[in-house]
């Protein structure tokens, strides 16, 4: 885990590029989250509401960001994260997870880190950005 005197307005964590998406990914995920909807998972269903394929369910890929952001920075010092989808990602798609350091500020009790991040599908095109607020305790003396 980093800490947060190593963070400086434009530090780039290290890209992670996931294994290509599969309509099995999907299932798995959508029991163990509960959301059935059968246009994640049934071709025919998709096809009938327009789409080609199943995509892919958002929640998973914001999942993996989560993940990504707070073994870099530590899940105890999250204090906010949002996401915002921007495109559809498909089976075979393979998802690049980003982020970078756009304000640091040092406060009396902690030191606030806020980053942007995002995922890309290997089309070039943008799946989500993100949004992530860390915020670091400081030693108090004694």
């Amino acid at each position: 885990m980093t800490k947060s005197d190593e963070l400086v307005i434009g530090l780039e964590h290290v890209p992670f590029t996931d294994s290509p998406l599969t309509i099995t990914d999907f299932v798995r995920y959508q029991g163990a989250s509960g959301d059935m909807n059968p246009i994640h998972h049934d071709s025919e269903f998709a096809r009938a509401a327009g789409y080609p394929e199943p995509f892919a369910v958002g929640m998973m890929p914001a999942g993996v960001l989560g993940t990504y952001l707070t073994d870099w920075l530590g899940a105890s010092n999250l204090r906010l994260f949002s996401i915002q989808f921007r495109e559809q990602a498909w089976p075979g798609d393979v998802l690049t997870y980003k982020a970078r350091v756009i304000s640091v500020e040092h406060e009396e009790l902690c030191d606030r880190v806020e980053l942007a991040s995002e995922i890309l599908r290997q089309t070039g095109g943008t799946f989500a950005n993100g949004r992530a607020v860390f915020e670091f305790p400081r030693e108090r003396a004694s």
